[in-house]
């Protein structure tokens, strides 16, 4: 790959995307160009630590480890209620990450070690970071806006959990919008990030089918857990006081 051209290309696509949020008054593009440097040198730098754990195995489970607090702040930082937060994120995600990896890893499915392992969990502790964010984020904007029903709740002897429990089914719900959204149109609208790697990489597409087939589901499973796991260990917090509105 000519790298002049592929940083030409990165530049014109990033002034793409400002050129667009000027037009359309969106208030983020410093965002959009400070992300796009954050994901230039992160890739590159993670890039040169993954082949590092690739020759060293034992290195992989600390590596994952990282990722695994790195989204923990992520989400931490995108549900806006303060650094208390952290543990629930942290453990949520855990949750959702290390059920769908303990059972790909237990039956064996995925072929290779650490090469195939350690992409396949990150993707997951990525797609799970993103229901949390997601489902906290509603939760806790439902939350402030019908602070008042949560009130009422209260009045009549409702713990601070059941008084916020009806808005949690619609913030697990709008969680999984995105995976669900995403797995329904694979093959069909889209050709997941996967799938396209394994063809790229001299897979057969029925190989690369079962590989991604297995990224979309186990997705939908890890982040169905990470979501109702902080729901629920939110939903104490936020019925005890009014959360304050974070703005996007």
């Amino acid at each position: 790959m000519d790298l002049v051209s592929y940083a030409a290309v990165l530049a014109l696509l990033t002034a793409v995307t400002v050129a667009v949020m000027t037009w359309a008054g969106v208030r983020l593009r410093l965002d959009a160009v400070i992300a796009t440097i954050r994901a230039v040198v992160q890739l590159s730098l993670i890039s040169l630590v993954i082949a590092w754990a690739f020759r060293h195995p034992a290195a992989a489970a600390a590596l994952l480890v990282v990722m695994l607090a790195a989204a923990a702040l992520t989400s931490t930082r995108r549900i806006g209620l303060g650094r208390g937060v952290y543990p629930l994120a942290f453990v949520a995600i855990l949750a959702g990450a290390s059920v769908t990896v303990g059972l790909v890893m237990g039956f064996d499915v995925l072929p290779g070690g650490a090469e195939m392992v350690v992409p396949f969990a990150a993707q997951v502790i990525g797609g799970a970071m993103v229901a949390v964010s997601l489902a906290g984020q509603r939760l806790r904007d439902d939350v402030t806006d019908r602070w008042g029903e949560v009130e009422a709740g209260l009045a009549i002897g409702l713990t601070p959990r059941q008084s916020v429990a009806e808005f949690g089914p619609r913030a697990v719900a709008r969680s999984l919008t995105p995976g669900l959204d995403q797995t329904r149109a694979a093959g069909l609208v889209t050709l997941p990030g996967a799938y396209v790697g394994l063809l790229l990489g001299g897979a057969s597409p029925y190989e690369a089918a079962l590989v991604q087939t297995l990224v979309l589901v186990g997705l939908l499973a890890a982040q169905s857990i990470a979501a109702t796991a902080a729901v629920v260990g939110l939903s104490r917090t936020l019925g005890e006081r009014r959360p304050e509105r974070v703005a996007a």
